[in-house]
């Protein structure tokens, strides 16, 4: 039976013991008639709603056990049983005192399971986004077909407004999309034949056509899910020490409650009732439900919200490890910069030198020239078709265009071209800021410079700044020579360089760092980088990498953003302060709560008795899980 019906059977026997209580005290009921009818009342509560805390605290008590069912178990089968007696003896009766807190727990209990609910609705909400169906080209026709019998390798039409299937690469058109749902990224992104497309996303106002590379379980949407579910229900290192004190407290209250019933008994001249009501009231306050829920159900909010930011959190261990870093570690190509050459300076006149470049470069399967073909298209620039095309070796590109002899090459044009004392000025400071610099000569003229670098992305400095500013150290770890290496870190705000390092050498690296005292986290996405990321006390994948780089790390960003980095750490140390702040409320809780329990504040007029006790552990949880559920309004960077 769910906590939820065993609630309704106990509130609806409830209402009448309430009825019958006012009765009692306004004298509209008689004493007699109460003293059965609560017994008549409490009985199938006990039985009913009851029965699943005593059928727990005996199977922990079987195994030399206590757990948090066996106080709620004690307290009220103490409370019913004695009154059976008193009502066959002629004694006071407190049946009420078993219903009122079976009720009010299982209240607790179902707000409990509600806000578990709301907590883990991140992941019901992924779920939510799929698309129902694909328009799949099938015999020749676009047909609609349900989303199970997609197969990869199928070619699939999205019209404007309608959601991606599946996971692929677009081969027709081109289309904006918002991706804000699965990247946290707010701006649709512009997408055109080439590019990746992810399934759920909603495609905005073009036509494309794509190929379908992964379905089923394989797509992204379906592995964050996946994350986020396994995440949820992992659990921190502290979780370890808590359920050692649950194991230890719940017998100790055990022994506090029989001690509370001998003093104020045999100590205090108390009658027997009063003494056994006090006992009662500190088993139900000592509940340590508030303790149980305080990790858990933060780290559900933490990873669940984290992933609607497109940041992934693989388990609870991560969180505790994030609190003592003090050193963050960067790859450099692909993670700090944008992974592939781009232009960054054009010297001279910039339409005829890019023309011109474009021109030759357009037989050119070489990066470079591909570099200077997208440069050239994002400027929309026209450029005129080459003839007679060739590679010099070891020097660059030559061909014909528009009747005039151009040669696009390196330094080696120098040589046996006129190059004027300005451009070798400029050439020689592009140079110095580590950027590949190619010599554009019309004729024997050296006419122009172009200047390609694998640039730092958008966000990088700004990315790094934030982190400083938590007073974390920052360290680019990269393969690339100490000039290229120190000219990017200088960009971005690095503070400290390791250059020339062999793919393999990069673990060891880390493995220094960690010797000096330091934590260190590892971000990375290449396949080389999946030995630094196992190794370091955290590691961090860029979504955009490879499979093995993602397994390996214990963060994974989806968005290929820096910024990526400040957020996950942040949400991670505010999800670990809320599970601390959780379990010093619910310690701090009983500490008040038992010693008034107990009577020890009596003669002040202030005392607690069960049902109020029940009442009150029911709202400790209630707060743990409301304060759990602040974490969806924290701030983090944005």
């Amino acid at each position: 039976m769910s906590v939820t019906k065993r609630f309704w059977i106990a509130f609806i026997f409830t209402v009448p013991l309430v009825y019958m209580m006012i009765g009692m005290y306004g004298g509209f009921v008689e004493h007699s008639f109460m003293r059965w009818a609560t017994g008549v009342c409490v009985a199938p509560i006990m039985l009913f709603s009851g029965w699943p805390f005593m059928k727990s605290a005996w199977a922990s008590f079987k195994n030399h056990h206590a757990n948090m069912d066996t106080l709620v178990a004690v307290g009220t089968l103490v409370a019913f049983v004695y009154s059976i007696y008193a009502l066959i003896v002629n004694l006071p009766v407190y049946f009420e005192s078993a219903g009122f807190i079976i009720t009010f727990v299982l209240l607790g209990q179902v707000f409990e399971e509600r806000m578990r609910k709301n907590a883990s609705s991140a992941v019901e909400k992924l779920l939510d986004l799929q698309a129902n169906s694909a328009r799949v080209l099938r015999q020749g026709e676009y047909v609609d077909i349900p989303l199970s019998q997609v197969v990869v390798g199928d070619i699939i039409r999205v019209l404007p407004g309608e959601k991606i299937a599946v996971d692929g690469t677009i081969t027709e058109g081109k289309t904006n999309i918002d991706e804000s749902m699965v990247t946290g990224e707010s701006m649709p992104a512009s997408k055109t034949i080439g590019d990746k497309v992810i399934g759920s996303t909603i495609n905005t106002n073009g036509t494309i056509v794509f190929e379908a590379e992964k379905v089923g379980d394989e797509t992204m949407l379906a592995q964050i899910v996946d994350f986020v579910k396994k995440a949820q229900s992992s659990h921190a290192p502290i979780q370890d020490l808590t359920d050692k004190i649950s194991g230890i407290f719940v017998p100790v209250v055990a022994i506090l409650a029989i001690l509370t019933f001998v003093v104020w008994y045999s100590f205090l001249g108390s009658s027997a009732i009063k003494a056994m009501l006090y006992g009662v009231a500190v088993l139900i306050i000592a509940c340590p439900c508030a303790l149980g829920l305080a990790t858990p159900t933060a780290l559900m909010v933490g990873t669940g919200r984290s992933a609607k930011m497109g940041v992934l959190i693989k388990n609870g261990s991560v969180l505790q490890e994030v609190q003592k870093l003090n050193t963050v570690v960067f790859d450099k190509t692909g993670t700090i910069t944008v992974g592939q050459p781009r232009v960054t300076d054009v010297v001279g006149d910039k339409e005829q030198v890019l023309s011109l470049a474009a021109a030759l470069e357009s037989n050119s399967e070489h990066p470079l020239a591909q570099a200077i073909l997208d440069y050239v298209k994002e400027q929309n620039i026209n450029f005129s078709k080459v003839s007679e095309f060739e590679a010099v070796e070891g020097m660059g590109v030559k061909g014909i265009v528009n009747d005039q002899t151009v040669f696009l090459g390196n330094q080696k044009l120098q040589g046996q071209k006129v190059v004027s004392d300005s451009l070798r000025k400029q050439m020689t400071q592009l140079q110095s800021e580590a950027k590949t610099v190619v010599m554009l000569a019309l004729e024997n003229n050296v006419i122009g410079l172009i200047a390609i670098q694998d640039v730092p992305k958008e966000s990088s400095k700004r990315a790094i700044q934030a982190l400083k500013d938590r007073g974390l150290k920052t360290v680019m770890l990269t393969g690339d020579n100490e000039g290229v290496a120190q000219a990017i870190a200088k960009e971005v705000g690095i503070d400290t360089v390791i250059a020339d390092v062999l793919p393999q050498e990069k673990a060891s690296q880390i493995q220094k760092l960690q010797a000096d005292n330091s934590k260190v986290a590892f971000v990375g996405d290449g396949i080389n980088d999946a030995p630094a990321l196992s190794i370091a006390d955290v590691g961090i994948a860029m979504g955009a990498g490879t499979d093995i780089a993602i397994e390996s790390g214990g963060i994974v960003l989806i968005q290929n953003d820096l910024m990526g980095v400040v957020r996950a750490l942040d949400m991670s140390k505010k999800t670990f302060q809320r599970i601390l702040l959780n379990l010093f409320w619910a310690s701090i809780y009983n500490l008040i709560g038992i010693p008034i329990a107990a009577g020890c504040f009596a003669a002040f007029g202030l005392t607690l008795n069960p049902e109020l006790a029940g009442l009150a552990m029911a709202f400790s949880s209630i707060s743990v899980l409301t304060s759990s559920l602040l974490l969806n309004y924290t701030k983090i960077a944005d």
